[in-house]
């Protein structure tokens, strides 16, 4: 759980940064690899993390710039990429804002939970990263290489 806005900023920085290396490494013939039939594909993955910053931070009354959950996926990654930049701003700016320390203990009804903002902030996050994990799974699957995000990625192992 966040209890002060800028940790929350420094934090939300860095795995802005992150996601936007693994979108940055996708291609859009890699987009319909999924791991198998019915399962989300990457396009999905990548589209379902842009809108749900906009459904999470929506429900604890922020308005982040986007688009909305039930939003067809683009075509492309430039426009997946360009969408992920925008929310990812907004919440950033929103955050930075609209709410104080004080404020990230006040609670918001969360899919039938009080959650305090704090700890929706923090599983906001950690969804992105469960997420982005996945789809590093299925790009190297794709073929593609899988950039670095929490240290070195295999390609950039000195053998």
């Amino acid at each position: 759980m966040y209890r002060k806005v800028s940790d929350f900023l420094a934090s939300w920085e860095h795995h802005n940064q992150a996601t936007q290396r693994v979108l940055g490494a996708l291609t859009d013939n890699s987009l319909n690899h999924a791991v198998a039939d019915g399962h989300r594909d990457i396009r999905r993955l990548s589209w379902h993390i842009v809108t749900s910053i906009v459904e999470m931070a929506g429900r604890t009354g922020l308005k982040i710039t986007g688009a909305a959950e039930d939003a067809p996926p683009p075509e492309s990654v430039a426009e997946i990429q360009d969408a992920y930049r925008m929310v990812a701003a907004s919440l950033a700016e929103q955050v930075k804002s609209k709410w104080n320390d004080a404020t990230l203990e006040q609670e918001d009804d969360m899919y039938g939970e009080m959650w305090r903002r704090g700890t929706t902030l923090l599983i906001l996050q950690t969804h992105e990263v469960h997420h982005r994990g996945q789809m590093t799974v299925l790009m190297r699957q794709a073929g593609l290489a899988v950039p670095g995000v929490y240290g070195p990625a295999k390609e950039d192992w000195k053998n």
